[in-house]
């Protein structure tokens, strides 16, 4: 019954690692990536819809990105949604697709990422925090219940902490990864 619990949580907190990687990706840099553009949706004919299902996004320079509306009459929508956005950037129509220059980060707009990268990383450690929480109710009432013994229940919490800062330290590692990367000029 503990392992059962024990492999629900670290499979939640896998998933909940995954999210905080596609977070921090969203988060641009120096280097242009359609990564960043995952959280951007579309008004599209009345509904939001992620850029991604409207149009193909490319990166043939480093700090030049190209979108291909699937659909011209999107192209309007597209270029308001990408203004719009948080990234700061001033899209082009060269006809066909949307171009976008990546323009230099300054120094002030890198700090803002790396505190928007910090937020980010504290939301995914509270996350994992509940997670744990959840996991430790679920085995003090297995304990309670008489389903599994008081030392069954107290290992299986030492391996949720163990769990926990083992998905916490990796959350850390990435937020260092995303903050040297922002920091280099």
């Amino acid at each position: 019954m503990i392992d059962e619990i024990l492999l629900d949580v670290e499979d939640n907190m896998d998933k909940a690692v995954e999210i905080a990687k596609d977070n921090f990706a969203s988060i641009r840099t120096g280097q242009a990536s359609a990564a960043m553009f995952a959280n951007i949706t579309v008004d599209y004919y009345g509904a939001p819809t992620a850029l991604q299902q409207l149009a193909s996004i490319s990166v043939p320079e480093a700090r030049t990105v190209l979108i291909a509306p699937y659909d011209v009459g999107a192209k309007k929508e597209i270029e308001k949604a990408l203004r719009n956005s948080d990234l700061g950037v001033n899209p082009s129509d060269d006809g066909n697709v949307l171009r976008i220059n990546m323009p230099q980060l300054t120094a002030e707009r890198r700090r803002d990422y790396v505190k928007l990268a910090k937020v980010k990383a504290e939301d995914s450690r509270v996350t994992l925090r509940n997670m744990r929480r959840k996991g430790k109710d679920l085995i003090d009432a297995a304990v309670k219940d008489g389903d599994v013994g008081e030392d069954d229940g107290s290992r299986g919490e030492k391996e949720l902490d163990i769990l926990t800062k083992k998905h916490v330290e990796v959350i850390d590692s990435l937020l260092s990864h995303k903050e040297r990367e922002l920091l280099e000029v």
